[in-house]
């Protein structure tokens, strides 16, 4: 009989391709590792984004049912856009912790540093929750039970959140997560717990997928999953204890960035408001506009009288690929209310910029800062900087990587690792679901599917 894990740990390793499993000099710790376990690939959701691919692999449901269709969304009551919510509000359905809760009331849940975690049920949390005052900000970090981050700073030092995102992030994050995630095993035994090292992302978009600095950091993560794992064998924890590694979505080379919101505004359907010289995007007055983000974009159209014409310039648009409706966004399982009633899918070398100005002077003071709640869209040239001015620079040609289109080819498939109890599990399916990770977790503890 096979043997079921008491414990499972899984790693988000955001970025993880077959193709850098395949490069043995580049992952020698990760060959190391699923040459003792079984290595499978995840089809990710579509939009691949940070935001709706962790809830649908928490969730076990995809965005037409627990609503996070991207990494932001168009709050119609609210006339307002929300980028990057931390809080479990928006999320519909159930997270993984909270079956397993149900199923056993004594387990208990550890999640660091997923998006939408501040205020959820989980019995040990971590992320970031900077305090935005007039000017600059406080870190601060939300956690569960309260002091649980300062238990941690005081054994290893306190996160710095510009490791995490900007012009300085990097390997600095995974390594603090990883050991964070380390602390928690150590210290209270969780049943299931999820970590996610983000340190892939940010050299793939500021230099290309294929860029020499890419490759340096896929050693550096190789290095700190290989001594993860290494750290749980020499806690004895690996005995009854899986771990999962994983990942979100696949980077493409991209050269061009797209400005839908000018396109919309040349056609009289965006408007701003100005002030003191700057522009700002008048939600309530725009016929149309565009909620950018990565490779995709929701479109936003307050006319319905103008959606045939909107979709119409969209498909004239160079490096647009394709434009969903209601039946596209159904047949990719994005057919849900946050939803826009269009989405923009860009070609795979391309990708959104959010500018909706043709003056660099009348750009929002936001915009060239780190301000990634504020700004009606996703923003990747946050992670460059302008060092004469101290300021983000208003330039996305500086963007050489992005991710999000529909995931139709094996360039789009992500890896997925398993060690310890129950691991050839994940043998049954060639390229699971990003849907089905919640069964595979649940199987390695001896659940009934």
């Amino acid at each position: 009989m096979q043997k079921q894990a008491k414990h499972v740990v899984v790693l988000d390793v955001v970025g993880l391709t077959p193709a850098h499993l395949e490069n043995k000099e580049l992952t020698p710790n990760l060959n190391r590792i699923a040459a003792r376990g079984s290595v499978s690939k995840i089809k990710p959701v579509f939009p691949a984004v940070t935001g709706a691919m962790q809830a649908t692999i928490t969730t076990g449901e995809e965005p037409s049912r627990h609503g996070i269709v991207g990494n932001g969304r168009f709050d119609r009551k609210q006339r307002e856009v929300l980028m990057w919510e931390q809080t479990i509000a928006p999320l519909e359905g159930e997270r993984m912790w909270e079956t397993l809760k149900r199923l056993d009331p004594e387990s208990k849940s550890a999640v660091l540093f997923m998006q939408h975690i501040k205020y959820d049920s989980a019995d040990f949390i971590v992320t970031p929750s900077p305090m935005h005052l007039e000017q600059g900000m406080e870190e601060w970090y939300f956690s569960n039970p309260p002091g649980l981050y300062e238990q941690i700073a005081e054994k290893q030092g306190p996160f710095k959140l510009h490791s995490f995102w900007g012009p300085l992030a990097g390997v600095a994050s995974s390594e603090w997560i990883a050991k964070a995630a380390l602390n928690i095993i150590e210290d209270h035994h969780p049943t299931l717990t999820f970590a996610y090292l983000p340190n892939l992302d940010y050299q793939a978009q500021r230099f290309g997928p294929e860029s020499e600095q890419q490759q340096q950091a896929i050693k550096e993560i190789d290095q700190i999953v290989g001594q993860f794992v290494d750290s749980l064998e020499q806690m004895e924890k690996m005995d009854d204890t899986a771990v999962v590694i994983l990942s979100e979505y696949a980077l493409h080379p991209v050269e061009s960035p797209i400005y839908l919101n000018r396109i919309f505004r040349e056609q009289g359907w965006l408007k701003v408001i100005e002030l003191n010289g700057k522009e700002y995007l008048d939600t309530y007055h725009s016929q149309a506009f565009a909620v950018v983000d990565h490779q995709i974009a929701h479109i936003y159209i307050n006319d319905p009288v103008i959606m045939d014409d909107v979709k119409r310039v969209l498909l004239e648009v160079d490096g647009v690929g394709q434009v969903l409706g209601e039946a596209g966004k159904k047949q990719w399982s994005l057919n849900h209310p946050n939803a826009g009633e269009l989405v923009a899918i860009a070609e795979r070398n391309a990708w959104f910029a959010y500018y909706w100005w043709n003056d660099p002077n009348a750009a929002p003071p936001y915009a060239t800062t780190v301000d990634i709640h504020r700004k009606p869209g996703y923003d990747a040239v946050e992670l460059f900087m302008d060092f004469k001015t101290r300021s983000i620079p208003l330039t996305p040609e500086l963007i050489k990587g992005s991710h999000g289109v529909c995931p139709t080819t094996e360039d789009d498939l992500v890896s997925l690792i398993a060690i310890g109890p129950s691991h050839e599990f994940i043998n049954q399916a060639a390229v699971w679901r990003a849907r089905d990770i919640p069964t595979i977790i649940f199987n390695m503890l001896g659940y009934d599917s």
